[in-house]
């Protein structure tokens, strides 16, 4: 097969755990004798975005030993104009149009010159047209992704939104990101930090730092990411025991430093790669009931209520990321879970333990190979050229519209 990736997001380096996973599937695809080319955005250059290249050995000449093209262009209309011709030039069998879509521009171009052959890959609620977590709602964009050949979820809990909101079922098809093994068993109930990934306002940050300022005598450590602003650094630094801690290439050199991971995410979560991450690890995590961090957790303690974000406001940070309007936080049960994992070593030992249980049952369900099995299952043609009404069809008729539908092209 010849696959196009394409989405707004850097992939030169690879920012967020969306891109990093799409990249392990075209690497799995390529290196099993598939055709592989990517359109992406483009960091501008900076001290950050060598150092981040350094850090984790990636730069589209080691994309291309492992048989992975990628073309880059850092506006978003040219962008759109790359993708055209990579298309009109490749003739991809598939064009898979990751959810990282500002404005859904890459999945109408991709419709327009490849209708029939594309493919939604379904990460990030925020970017998705649709839904109450849609940052940019579009009826319009909603058709297109109802329309594809098929929709890619990576977790059940994300399938069903999609599902809820635009009639279409969604395979879930969860990326291979966390490696094969071994996975060393890190927790230590005395020593390391207590950790967040990407801090920042969605993220949860202001729930990092109350619990920081409420622990004066535990060490805290935080490693930036791509919602990280100059003033979530500021506010960090200003706290005597939070550390910066550095990007790193291999997610357990930052979990070797880590007693336990907070994760309280104020965003809806399509899933909780970070989550699992720390889990195969050992390390306990006290998490948000946000979307599918619930679903990462995978029935281990300390999941945390949090008031999910329910607007934003027009106003952009320098990561053009809008400005969220968070609601009072209710500290207690965090507390009590922080002070119970800290204080209480039998408690820290048998959550670790489970954990860790959970997280590799998990991860050894995982297949790579279902994402190219998925897409040599299906056949090029739109699902439907109307859908004035799918969402409230059965899916017995959502099936025939389906059969019509390829009937018709072949």
């Amino acid at each position: 097969m010849r696959i196009l990736l394409t989405a707004n997001a850097s992939y030169v380096p690879p920012r967020g755990g969306a891109t990093r996973s799409n990249l392990l599937w075209l690497e799995y695809m390529a290196a099993h004798g598939h055709e592989c080319r990517v359109v992406a955005g483009a960091l501008a250059e900076s001290a950050g975005k060598r150092a981040q290249m350094a850090q984790e050995g990636t730069d589209r000449q080691v994309l291309m030993e492992r048989g992975v093209e990628v073309y880059e262009a850092a506006e978003h209309a040219r962008q759109a104009h790359v993708l055209r011709r990579q298309i009109r030039e490749f003739q991809p069998d598939w064009v898979l149009v990751s959810s990282e879509d500002l404005g859904h521009v890459l999945l109408r171009e991709a419709q327009d010159s490849a209708p029939g052959r594309v493919v939604y890959l379904a990460h990030t609620p925020q970017f998705f047209p649709f839904g109450p977590a849609s940052w940019n709602p579009d009826p319009g964009a909603t058709e297109l992704v109802a329309r594809a050949a098929g929709i890619v979820a990576i977790g059940q809990h994300t399938a069903a939104y999609i599902r809820q909101h635009t009639g279409r079922d969604a395979v879930v098809i969860h990326p291979p990101i966390y490696g094969s093994g071994p996975f060393p068993n890190l927790a230590s109930s005395d020593t390391g930090l207590v950790t967040m990934v990407n801090p920042c306002a969605v993220k949860g940050i202001s729930i990092f730092t109350a619990l920081a300022e409420r622990f004066p005598a535990y060490g805290f450590g935080a490693m930036p990411g791509w919602g990280t602003t100059a003033g979530d650094r500021a506010s960090l630094a200003a706290r005597a025991n939070v550390t910066m801690l550095p990007n790193c290439r291999h997610i357990a050199e930052f979990l070797a430093r880590t007693r336990i991971l907070l994760m309280p995410s104020l965003w809806y979560e399509g899933f909780g790669l970070t989550v699992m991450e720390a889990m195969l690890h050992g390390i306990p995590v006290i998490a948000s009931d946000a979307g599918g961090l619930v679903e990462a957790k995978m029935g281990t303690p300390f999941v945390v209520h949090a008031p999910a974000i329910e607007r934003y406001l027009p106003v952009f940070d320098e990561h053009s990321l809008p400005k969220p309007v968070i609601g009072p936080v209710d500290l207690r049960p965090w507390e009590e879970a922080l002070r119970a994992l800290l204080t209480d070593r039998a408690l820290y030992e048998r959550v670790s333990a489970a954990s860790r249980e959970a997280a590799l049952r998990f991860t050894g369900s995982l297949d790579a190979a279902r994402m190219p099995e998925f897409l040599q299952s299906l056949k090029p043609g739109e699902l439907v050229r109307e859908r004035p009404s799918l969402a409230n069809l059965s899916p017995q008729k959502r099936t025939l519209l389906l059969q019509m539908a390829r009937s018709r092209k072949h």
